[in-house]
């Protein structure tokens, strides 16, 4: 998973949270300012990286066995993708999906999971600083 993938997941997890880290923080208003106009495209491949990120760690469910630390990290890693991306790139994924059925899934997933936003940002930030730490730790 390593270095870039923390690094990744990190920073959406600081666009998820942008309003809890700016409440705490004022002065960080800036930086997160100069990352929102791409947090649609962040969040439009983050949801489709995280999906396929589910699929491939349910496929190797045996790397449970050998390796827990990391499949369990590999799904969260992958679960808080998905999550964060589609709240944050609903914009965009709702220009390439066509199915007005689909469209109505996505609102649904998207009730449940914008009051956790907040929540889901910070988690990602620490598997992704996990991550970072990881990859040098368990070369």
């Amino acid at each position: 998973m390593g270095l870039v993938n923390g690094l990744w997941l990190a920073v959406l997890g600081v666009l998820g949270a942008a309003n809890l880290i700016i409440a705490k923080k004022p002065d960080a208003r800036e930086l997160i300012a100069k990352l929102a106009p791409y947090q649609g495209w962040i969040g439009a491949v983050s949801a489709i990286w995280g999906v396929w990120g589910i699929i491939q760690a349910v496929l190797n469910l045996g790397w449970l066995s050998l390796f827990p630390i990391w499949w369990i990290t590999w799904l969260a890693y992958s679960v808080l993708l998905f999550a964060l991306g589609l709240l944050l790139g609903v914009g965009i994924l709702k220009t390439f999906i066509k199915n007005p059925q689909a469209q109505a899934k996505m609102d649904q997933t998207l009730a449940k999971l914008a009051p956790k936003q907040g929540v889901l940002g910070l988690i990602a930030i620490g598997v992704g600083v996990w991550m970072v730490i990881g990859s040098f730790i368990l070369l």
